[in-house]
């Protein structure tokens, strides 16, 4: 049956933006200060870089996986219970870590229970959000992921500060106390798409039908797979993601070796975090006016000038100017892959697509952190780790340079 829906006083689009908003604050603000977590663990245990680096590239591999599951239940079951679910999963893993002794304790509470749940937080509010956007589909994304930079910026402080006064246990179960109550309520006001409040997407009138996603359209994902431009996508941000996993793990802690403080030198990640805002409300705008591709061309540069400067820094200064070079780029590359998966791909199979291209790009996440460590642990210095990303990015540029958006088949 056809019916004309109406334009609504008020856009129901515009609560799932806040609630992605504050999911992305809270977990990714959690979950990228992990690095926080390296020199009391270091000094409680006495483990190398590589072995609490290994968990984390675990929980990469485990989030990468979860992603593509989670996205498919997305895209058929909605968002609400999905993201319950993936609060849950979170909480119960940052409970688990306040009770550590052993390596395989990390690799299970962290690198598995918490990775699960952390494969739902970027592929389901980010996919929910493009099925009811489409003119402004990467400022929207862009202002969820600005949530991202936000708890990147607030977490090492108050990381920092639960660790001071309480020790990283207690640190842990706070953590653990904060995800869950935010997660399981903003979880509920998510809503899979427009037909199911009687708006359509942008809040335009249109007619549609009751019984089917009409606004949904574009490649199946058989159809997606099968292009070179769906593989060259995974193969970029495989490379972004090893780089800034890789950073992100690891910056804290070549601070610390030349000599900054550790206090301060989680000033460095909160930086990041804070600038990180900036580029991912302005190129996830910019990719609505010149484009993803051009938008995020601009990012792999910043990023590339960044690791050109990272290679001569030796003193605080010169890290806070890295981390507002970076930090822009970082906050780029977050804001645009969905919006350019939903342009070059539609919306059709939007979510199982995404889980993939998440899933490629976190086995760069894997990797990066925990071949740095090794790297570091042979050559006690981050010299060839950082030249190598160097290269990495470089065939990134040109990997995006000649990506251009694929005809449907058939």
């Amino acid at each position: 049956m056809i019916t004309q829906v109406k334009r609504r006083p008020y856009f129901y689009g515009y609560t799932i933006i806040i609630a992605g908003f504050f999911i992305q604050a809270v977990v990714w603000g959690a979950s990228n200060s992990f690095g926080v977590f390296f020199d009391p663990l270091i000094k409680e245990f006495g483990w190398s870089r590589a072995t609490i680096s290994g968990a984390a590239s675990l929980g990469f591999l485990v989030h990468g996986s979860a992603s593509i599951f989670l996205g498919n239940l997305n895209d058929r079951f909605g968002p609400r219970i999905i993201m319950s679910g993936c609060g849950l999963f979170l909480g119960l893993g940052f409970f688990l870590m306040a009770g550590l002794e052993s390596v395989w304790q990390l690799y299970v509470f962290y690198g598995l229970i918490a990775s699960v749940g952390l494969g739902g937080i970027d592929v389901i509010p980010l996919s929910t959000v493009s099925r009811w956007f489409e003119k402004k589909r990467g400022m929207m994304s862009g202002i969820i992921k600005v949530g991202t930079g936000v708890g990147m910026f607030v977490m090492p402080f108050f990381i920092n500060w639960l660790l001071n006064n309480y020790g990283w246990r207690h640190s842990f179960l706070v953590l653990a106390s904060v995800i869950i109550v935010f997660v399981l309520f903003l979880a509920q006001f998510l809503v899979r798409d427009p037909i199911q409040k009687d708006q359509f997407v942008d809040n335009g009138i249109r007619p549609v039908s009751k019984t089917t996603h009409n606004a949904e359209s574009g490649f199946s994902f058989k159809q997606a797979v099968g292009t070179r431009q769906f593989w060259t996508i995974c193969m970029v941000y495989f490379v972004v993601l090893f780089c800034v996993y890789t950073i992100l793990m690891h910056i804290v802690q070549h601070a610390i070796d030349l000599g900054i403080a550790p206090g301060v030198a989680g000033g460095i990640l909160s930086t990041i975090g804070g600038v990180s805002i900036t580029g991912r409300f302005l190129m996830g705008g910019a990719g609505d006016k010149i484009g993803e591709k051009s938008a995020l061309l601009i990012c792999l540069f910043c990023l590339l000038a960044s690791l050109c400067w990272l290679q001569a820094v030796t003193g605080l200064w010169m890290f806070y100017l890295f981390a507002m070079i970076y930090g822009f780029a970082h906050g780029g590359f977050f804001s645009l892959v969905s919006p350019l998966i939903a342009k070059f791909f539609g919306t059709k199979s939007h979510g199982l697509l995404y889980g993939v291209v998440i899933f490629s790009s976190t086995i760069g996440g894997a990797i990066g952190p925990f071949m740095a460590g090794y790297a570091f642990d042979a050559t006690h210095n981050y010299k060839l780790v950082f030249i190598f990303l160097t290269v990495l990015c470089a065939i990134a540029i040109l990997l995006t340079a000649f990506l251009k958006k694929p005809l449907i088949k058939g």
